[in-house]
């Protein structure tokens, strides 16, 4: 499945199918001096009643300014050092359980972040592509959006997957900042 980002800010952006229908829209509001992402999936009206289509929240992420981040996922919370362990030396490594009971792991490459089993397999089950812009036509290349691409055998917890996808990317995000700026954080 290949998912098409409307913006590189994966905090607020829509992800749509290759289709171009929306299927999840995420957006965070700076509400009282808090950022809190609501996280909207695309549920169809299977009966016609209303002839419209709707979304429906699957979770929220709360990011403090110190501290741990809270996703708030099927009505309860669960704080993102606990949830998603943080792993490796460099912090560039978030593991979490799914709920088939395997082990997944992101790691946070410099412009990437890829989504693989956590096992001695190390099989990929999602990579995000960030976009490239209009100058590489110069060199024959096409400009394209970012996407994300999830294999088959991730499409069971999609909402989880992108959940978690917005969470890692936006720690990768930050550290870019960070190290653009000649500081390490």
């Amino acid at each position: 499945m290949l998912l098409t980002l409307s913006s590189e800010n994966v905090r607020n952006t829509t992800f749509t199918s290759a289709t171009g229908q929306p299927l999840y829209v995420c957006s965070t509001p700076f509400l009282f001096g808090r950022w809190a992402t609501k996280i909207r999936k695309y549920v169809s009206d299977d009966f016609q009643l209303e002839m419209k289509d709707r979304f429906e929240v699957v979770g929220k992420i709360r990011w403090p300014i110190f501290g741990s981040a809270v996703f708030r996922i099927g009505g309860k919370d669960h704080r993102s050092d606990s949830f998603l362990r943080r792993h490796g030396i460099t912090g560039r490594k978030r593991t979490f359980k799914g709920p088939d009971g395997k082990r997944y792991r992101w790691d946070m490459h410099r412009r990437v972040v890829v989504l693989s089993l956590d096992d001695p397999s190390r099989r990929e089950v999602a990579r995000y592509r960030r976009s490239t812009s209009g100058s590489f036509s110069i060199l024959g290349m096409e400009s394209s959006k970012a996407c994300l691409e999830i294999s088959q055998e991730v499409e069971h917890m999609l909402d989880l997957v992108i959940l978690t996808f917005i969470y890692v990317e936006k720690l990768r995000m930050d550290r870019e900042w960070w190290e653009k700026r000649g500081k390490k954080r």
